[in-house]
């Protein structure tokens, strides 16, 4: 159960680094595979490979360069909603040990798959808002922001998983409620505007 939870909270954490910069924690797992530091479940040994080494190595510069361009970095942001859905998935599912694929995938998806693509939509409307209020001038600083998260976080998690599992379970609970206030104020602004009367 102790090696469930610990796998399950690796697995998490990564996600969520993931919802910052897609790339940067499947590298960070890759490498720490390559270094025994990690164990993959059945079926993804190919995340481990010197291929994929160098195939997310490319991915992850690309990625973090891309952000510093105005304007490409909202039409990524597009991008990687469903693209850190799908790697958060992925870093969730590699890490369980768990003999059922259907129960592993199943809690990859949810927790993985959501924390991931939770959290890259909380940026996502962050960097909205950046561009609208600075011209996209100020979009450098948060990418710097996000970059340094991303890859501190997920180096951190292969020494202390539990805690920063627990600080993104936090992170996705704030975001969910200024969500969930974000939609209660256009809908009840949508309502005054049809009965301002009222």
């Amino acid at each position: 159960m102790q090696e469930f939870l610990i796998s399950l909270c690796v697995g998490i954490a990564l996600s969520a680094c993931s919802g910052f910069r897609v790339f940067v924690p499947m590298l960070i797992a890759n490498i720490a595979i390559r270094f025994d530091i990690l164990q993959l479940s059945h079926g993804f040994e190919w995340l481990g490979s010197p291929t994929a080494t160098y195939l997310l190595g490319a991915a992850t510069l690309a990625e973090i360069l891309a952000y510093y361009i105005p304007f490409v970095d909202n039409l990524l942001d597009a991008i990687a909603t469903p693209a850190s859905f799908m790697a958060g998935t992925i870093l969730t599912t590699s890490m369980l040990k768990i003999d059922s694929p259907e129960l592993r995938w199943t809690l990859g998806i949810i927790a993985g798959g959501g924390m991931a693509a939770t959290i890259q939509a909380g940026t996502g409307l962050l960097r909205l808002a950046s561009t609208k209020f600075t011209g996209g001038f100020g979009n450098s600083i948060l990418a710097t922001v996000e970059n340094f998260i991303s890859i501190t976080l997920s180096a951190l998690t292969l020494w202390i998983p539990v805690f920063i599992a627990i600080i993104s379970v936090l992170l996705v609970f704030f975001l969910f409620r200024k969500f969930a206030q974000r939609f209660r104020d256009k809908k009840s602004k949508i309502s005054y505007e049809n009965n301002p009367n009222h």
